[in-house]
């Protein structure tokens, strides 16, 4: 009978959805790792590899088959039954077999002559996503003290690039991120990489080349992040100045629901109360604000890269073309005085 009844009081530990397949109500971030943590065996997020005996048991009980299945999956699923070349043969990974009757395979070699049928090779964006691969996958701390702790959450962030790009907005993200449950928001804040944080103060004009001595960052510190009704203020530094209590006046001139402010710095993502898929903002340098959508939380797993001194982990950068110059169309434009008599000795050469 009181298997049966069901409360009529929602779980608010438990996401729902708001909207099906875009955003969920609103919960507390740490409510998720509490919930998993409470349902799941300690074995089911370990970091620990299960022995081949051990997982072969499990999961012939799980599947409720036999031995004899079991040793038949065993060897139809083997590596040996893989392989397509002689087994005394040391085989090159690099080259597919021409007649190879694998689907893999086959697509594999597709995509291999397709890559070689184009003219372009590998530009600077694909390189840094292979590397970025190489640090993510199985990573692991040379300390005990950097790893990630079992039964940690991770988030994944994607920050849009800043409305005043028109071409850009509601489209792709700028970046995405990976961070766990236990980083503060300004670790976030630091992470996100904005180009109005780049540009430099002052008249460079006659000296292009010339380091300047400090960026628009380093001057103008003061941001926020806004989260269901609440501002999260930067104020690390002196210079820190509360921008948000402009639109909080005005909200409270205009009879809108009281906003409510918090320190960006005392806050961990863990604390956050949000919706998994719904845009909020993050506001710096003033005006220049992006859409900030967080689109997983999940428990951390032994795939991951454990290694806690990665995070926050950069896992996507949109490919930005850059901008050559209009007269040799071979190099970067750069901001300075041209040298007409160099470019046309380039072209005479």
């Amino acid at each position: 009978m009181a298997a049966s009844e069901q409360s009529s009081v929602p779980d608010t530990d438990i996401p729902e959805y708001e909207y099906i397949g875009v955003n969920t109500k609103p919960f507390r971030i740490g409510s998720v790792r509490d919930g998993w943590l409470t349902r799941l065996r300690p074995k089911d997020y370990s970091y620990q590899q299960e022995d081949k005996d051990t997982f072969e048991a499990n999961f012939a009980e799980a599947m409720g088959i036999s031995e004899e299945t079991m040793a038949e999956l065993r060897s139809v699923s083997s590596l040996d039954s893989l392989r397509c070349h002689a087994e005394d043969e040391l085989p090159d990974t690099e080259v597919v077999p021409p007649d190879s009757t694998l689907k893999t395979l086959i697509q594999r070699k597709k995509r291999q002559d397709h890559k070689a049928s184009l003219k372009v090779n590998k530009n600077r964006h694909d390189l840094y996503a292979d590397e970025l691969e190489r640090l993510i996958v199985g990573r692991t701390p040379k300390t005990e003290s950097d790893r990630i702790p079992e039964g940690e959450i991770i988030l994944t962030i994607n920050v849009y690039y800043p409305a005043v790009f028109e071409k850009f907005n509601y489209i792709r993200p700028h970046m995405t991120l990976l961070m766990t449950g236990s980083h503060n928001l300004t670790e976030l804040r630091d992470a996100i990489c904005c180009i109005s944080d780049l540009q430099v103060c002052g008249e460079f004009s006659r000296t292009p080349d010339m380091a300047p001595d400090f960026l628009c960052k380093d001057h103008f510190k003061s941001a926020f992040f806004f989260f269901e009704g609440v501002f999260y203020n930067d104020m690390r530094f002196p210079e820190c100045q509360d921008i948000s209590i402009t639109t909080i006046n005005w909200a409270k001139s205009h009879n809108f629901p009281p906003f409510t402010q918090a320190k960006m710095e005392d806050t961990l993502l863990q604390d956050l109360k949000l919706k998994v898929g719904f845009p909020y903002l993050y506001c710096h340098q003033g005006d220049c604000e992006h859409l900030v959508i967080i689109t997983d939380v999940r428990l951390v797993h032994k795939y991951d890269c454990l290694d806690k001194k990665l995070y926050p982990m950069l896992t996507h950068k949109h490919k930005v073309l850059t901008q050559k110059c209009a007269v040799c169309h071979l190099f970067i434009a750069r901001f300075g005085k041209t040298n007409i008599p160099s470019i046309i000795s380039l072209f005479l050469n």
